[in-house]
């Protein structure tokens, strides 16, 4: 049965339970977290304060801030031109993956013995940082990228937490979990991110919608809204393909992880997902919707163990 989440229409979107983002930004202590976030901060057309999120800049003010005054993330910082992800919808993912693995006893799975792996933990190593601080897990991040790779290894050890976190460079990006996981390593989840596009001409599409949703008009030399890289934001097939790959591979690391996971951007996505799924036999899937503003997306779940 797909994970229902309750709507609660007195908060500001419709995000899990746990997360702590469910009310509207408080700039005042925001920038009191993050100073340099102050001269980005002004009245919007409803004389809210807010700030430009279509100014790469500014959200990394607000990421800084944020991670700061809600996770003690005391530095944080990326290299220019790799993703900046809104952090609310990141720790929904966090708060839902957290829900599969709480048992009969109704309680919340926390604890360093839980270890996650993070398939493309990117240069800002945002789920590691919140899992962590959430629910005192261990994080193994994968990285293609060196320079990525290299940034999220800094995030690390500039706030002492080596001995949670670590990243691990994939070196075939043919692979996924081979040349990762050790034998007999085992971990409790797996979670992903994928680029969902099919081309950089789709990304570039994609932005031009979020800047016409942010009152922009940007025809030309668009900018990647929130920054973002090609291997971050789309790989040949796009998403599709690239979870049909981790489908296909996790079969082969059934007895490693517990529950295999990864956000889906596209509803239409799913169908091939879920018959290559039923081919490999698995135990248990599930579909966890979510939605934070007018995104939607969901979290596509599975398990080679049963009860």
């Amino acid at each position: 049965m797909p994970i229902k989440k309750k709507s609660l229409p007195e908060e500001k979107d419709n995000f899990h339970p746990r997360n702590r983002h469910r009310h509207r930004y408080d700039f005042p202590e925001l920038t009191k977290a993050c100073p340099e976030l102050a001269e980005y901060v002004s009245p919007n057309q409803f004389q809210d304060l807010s700030i430009d999120f279509s100014n790469q800049n500014a959200v990394k003010a607000l990421n800084k801030a944020l991670l700061k005054q809600f996770y003690n993330v005391g530095l944080w910082d990326i290299p220019e031109g790799f993703l900046c992800p809104p952090i609310p919808g990141r720790a929904d993912y966090i708060h839902y993956a957290a829900d599969l693995l709480i048992g009969a006893d109704g309680k919340l799975p926390k604890g360093k013995h839980i270890k996650v792996l993070d398939i493309g933990v990117g240069a800002n190593c945002i789920y590691p940082l919140i899992g962590h601080y959430e629910y005192g897990w261990t994080f193994v991040g994968t990285e293609i990228d060196q320079l990525a790779s290299r940034s999220a290894a800094n995030i690390i050890e500039a706030n002492g937490l080596s001995k949670f976190i670590s990243v691990r460079r994939q070196r075939n990006a043919d692979q996924i979990f081979t040349d990762i996981i050790n034998p007999g390593e085992k971990f409790s989840l797996s979670i992903c991110n994928p680029p969902f596009h099919t081309s950089m001409k789709e990304a570039a599409e994609g932005t031009a919608r979020k800047w016409k949703n942010l009152g922009k008009d940007k025809k030309e030399g668009i900018d990647l809204n929130f920054g973002g890289k090609n291997a971050e934001l789309w790989c040949e097939g796009g998403e599709e393909r690239f979870l049909l790959r981790i489908i296909e591979e996790s079969a082969l690391f059934a007895q490693s992880v517990l529950w295999f996971t990864s956000l889906v951007s596209k509803k239409e996505t799913l169908a091939a997902c879920y018959k290559a799924l039923e081919r490999l036999g698995v135990k248990e899937v599930r579909t966890i919707d979510m939605k934070q503003g007018q995104k939607s997306s969901r979290v596509l779940a599975w398990t080679f163990t049963d009860e």
